[in-house]
């Protein structure tokens, strides 16, 4: 029974979800319910393929990338595939009208990590746009649910929020990305030589991109702010743990967000859009 077949393939991306990220877990979960299976669906997609160029040292990465960029259109084109994760990602494709440019523009950018290790501002801007801006345009496909002129309004909003949180993980990752994989992504910045201006200049480029995504947030269609919202005050907060410490500290630890924390914010959301609705019912 293919119903049956698509929904053990959606439960195999939420199972991606929740192993890999603790935190777009949390934030999917707030979400209408109606919203969790295509999310998840899109999360599995982007994960699979950032682990092909981050993780399988051992195995030809531009083989298996292309081989899944193959397998990824033939399933949207069939809408069909034995492979879980790209059966439920073209369900969700087909569903809501994502656009075959984004996907290409994201496998790019995971093609560029193959090969790429400094970049220039126009290719630091290709990258954003390709591995973050995308997966926030096919969220929001998901969640205007055919509304066009809805989504074209928060089209921008939805590329800050994205590259928002790139930027945030590349600052956090610094170490990592430089020792084990020899990137750099921000132009122009020296890992050796990395200094508070230099720090200065990347989170004044983060604080605008939020800046330009919370509005779009707050015109989200209903069902999908809180669960968004909540992701932007996860990264809102781990980027302020981030400006709080010495450029110095960046280059020797990952920094983090405790799990305990991410609970707790996920309370106060919660509470916060609670009372919202209520204070909104009321009058």
């Amino acid at each position: 029974m293919l119903e049956l077949f698509n929904r053990a393939s959606l439960q195999c991306s939420k199972i991606i979800t929740e192993h890999y990220s603790t935190s777009f877990t949390l934030g999917i979960r707030t979400l209408d319910r109606k919203f969790h299976l295509p999310i998840y669906a899109i999360y599995g997609f982007v994960r699979y393929a950032d682990e092909i160029v981050d993780t399988f040292h051992d195995f030809d990465k531009k083989d298996l990338l292309d081989r899944f960029r193959a397998d990824a259109f033939q399933a949207i084109e069939e809408k069909i595939s034995l492979n879980p994760i790209l059966h439920s990602f073209q369900l969700v494709v087909n569903q809501y009208g994502i656009e075959h440019e984004l996907i290409e523009a994201f496998l790019h950018s995971m093609e560029m990590d193959l090969y790429e290790h400094e970049y220039t501002p126009d290719g630091y801007q290709e990258y954003i746009y390709g591995s973050a801006e995308v997966v926030g345009l096919m969220c929001l496909r998901v969640f205007c649910e055919g509304d066009t002129a809805q989504h074209d309004h928060l089209r921008e909003g939805a590329r800050s929020l994205g590259a928002a949180f790139q930027k945030v993980n590349f600052l956090r990752d610094l170490k990592s990305d430089f020792q084990d994989r020899g990137r750099v992504y921000f132009p122009g910045v020296d890992f050796k030589a990395f200094d508070p201006e230099a720090k200065k200049r990347i989170e004044d480029e983060i604080q605008a991109d939020f800046d330009a995504a919370y509005q779009a947030i707050l015109q989200l269609p209903k069902g999908a702010r809180q669960g968004v919202y909540l992701a932007y005050v996860y990264y809102c907060t781990l980027f302020n743990k981030i400006k709080s410490l010495p450029a110095a500290r960046i280059q020797e630890e990952r920094i983090r967000v405790p799990d305990s924390h991410k609970l707790a914010l996920l309370a106060q959301t919660y509470v916060k859009f609670r009372i919202s609705a209520l204070t909104a019912s009321m009058w």
